[in-house]
């Protein structure tokens, strides 16, 4: 940067530190949300100096320079270790600043010429100040991965130029839900690797016990997420009662009083905070979960997606309460095993009509299957019955009807494999065969599936 931009940041700090340093409490109200507008407008360009200038030392610092390179001199690895190190944020606040500086700065050919950066119309919005670091960052990542799969650019700068403006009167939030949108419209066909990535990142860590409490932590991919904030939200809202309320909690938040007919109520008020809700949920359903040989959902995943995309396994859609689309196939996957609802919308989309719930295995199914099945049928698999979902053999797109000759259990993992791989599974004399892939079983032999100890004991007993 300039000696000229740095000596107007210089004094633009000393004007800054003044005002912070100014009392708020004597603001009204119109002059305290000015106060906050203000100082986000000078936030934007604060961040946009930030980033601007840590991609301009991260540039200095690329690999090809070697020892000659600004990081290397002054003792950092990379160009990202640097501003870290300058600055004494994260680093992955560092990386973060890096790569909005590196899309949104002019960039140098090999020859010298001066380019445009490669996002000119964000670039412009956050150098204006008309669009923050966290929407830019959400844009840019989006239309990323939708030029990696050759969104045509005449495309891509239209989805640019439209975001740009809704980031000028959204909230970041919104703007990264259609940033998503346009991703999944520009590169349809990108929507099954993006889902089986997040898939493949799913992880739960359990640390050591500290202080008598073991910390535990992780990420879920989107469907996993909507089952946990469905469990949560049905446990955790305001109108429900108090839900796995233990004995001392339950003691501690008794309330008795009398009626003016002197009957005496006892009332139960939760003492438990949020947080304190959310993990009793959740143990209270693993144990249940571990003892129950019911089949019944314990929470509800709400998927929104049109019904021909479903049926033609195309497209996206959407999860309540989660932001990343998921493809077809994965609704789908839900659909097999959980059923789906047909809602018809008016010319507006306002739903005017619901059906029955369709493609459910119901509980005397599943305990059919079970017997049969015996759990997971897949080669080599010991999941129980209680772990499985409930596949449709012949998909319910290509007629299949919900019955136990056309169902079998899979576990969660083997059931996304039989959706997104090649191998074939169909119904034989009333029993479950699967077919492998050529390059795995070159004899294309239909190996008959199942565990059932009770066919076991049959098919070993003395004749």
């Amino acid at each position: 940067m300039e000696n000229g931009a740095a000596d107007l940041v210089r004094r633009a700090s000393e004007l800054l530190a003044l005002a912070a340093s100014l009392p708020t409490v004597d603001l009204s109200d119109e002059d305290a949300c000015a106060l906050v507008v203000d100082a986000e407008q000078a936030g934007r360009f604060i961040d946009s100096i930030r980033a601007i200038g840590a991609a301009e030392l991260e540039d200095r610092s690329r690999y090809e320079l070697g020892t000659a390179g600004l990081s290397y001199r002054l003792g950092a690895r990379r160009g990202i270790h640097l501003v870290e190190q300058l600055t004494r944020v994260s680093q992955g606040e560092a990386g973060r600043r890096v790569r909005l500086g590196l899309a949104i700065r002019p960039r140098v050919s090999m020859h010298g010429e001066v380019l445009p950066a490669e996002h000119p119309f964000v670039a412009t919005a956050v150098i204006e100040g008309r669009m923050g670091a966290d929407a830019a960052a959400a844009v840019i990542r989006c239309l990323d991965q939708a030029a990696r799969h050759h969104a045509p650019l005449e495309h891509l700068d239209a989805a640019e130029q439209a975001l740009v403006a809704s980031a000028a009167i959204k909230p970041a939030d919104e703007v990264a839900v259609e940033a998503r949108v346009w991703r999944e419209a520009l590169d349809p066909d990108g929507a099954e690797p993006r889902d089986e990535a997040l898939r493949q990142r799913r992880e739960l860590r359990i640390g050591r016990e500290r202080n008598g409490m073991t910390p535990f932590s992780g990420q879920a991919a989107p469907v996993d997420a909507a089952l946990l904030r469905s469990i949560f939200a049905d446990s955790t809202a305001p109108a429900s009662g108090p839900r796995f309320l233990s004995p001392e909690d339950a003691a501690a938040g008794a309330q008795t009083m009398s009626t003016p007919d002197g009957d005496i109520i006892e009332n139960i008020r939760d003492p438990r905070t949020r947080e304190q809700r959310q993990f009793d949920a959740l143990m209270g359903l693993l144990t249940a979960g571990t003892r129950s040989h019911e089949q019944g959902p314990t929470a509800t995943i709400m998927a929104t997606v049109r019904l021909e995309d479903l049926e033609n396994n195309t497209g996206v859609g959407w999860i309540d309460d989660v932001d990343q689309p998921v493809p077809a196939s994965t609704i789908n996957e839900l659909v097999c095993d959980a059923g789906f609802y047909r809602i018809l919308l008016g010319p507006a989309h306002d739903p005017l009509a619901e059906t029955l719930r369709e493609r459910f295995f119901t509980p005397r199914q599943r305990r059919m299957l079970a017997l049969r099945d015996g759990g997971c049928v897949w080669p080599g698999c010991t999941a129980p019955p209680s772990w499985c979902h409930a596949h449709h053999i012949v998909e319910w797109s290509r007629g299949g009807q919900t019955e136990v000759d056309n169902g079998v259990l899979l576990c969660p993992a083997h059931h996304h494999m039989l959706h997104s791989s090649p191998f074939t599974m169909k119904m034989i004399n009333g029993r479950p065969r699967l077919l492998a892939p050529p390059w795995i079983d070159p004899d294309q032999v239909w190996r008959p599936l199942g565990r059932s100890r009770l066919r076991l004991t049959r098919d070993l007993a003395p004749t």
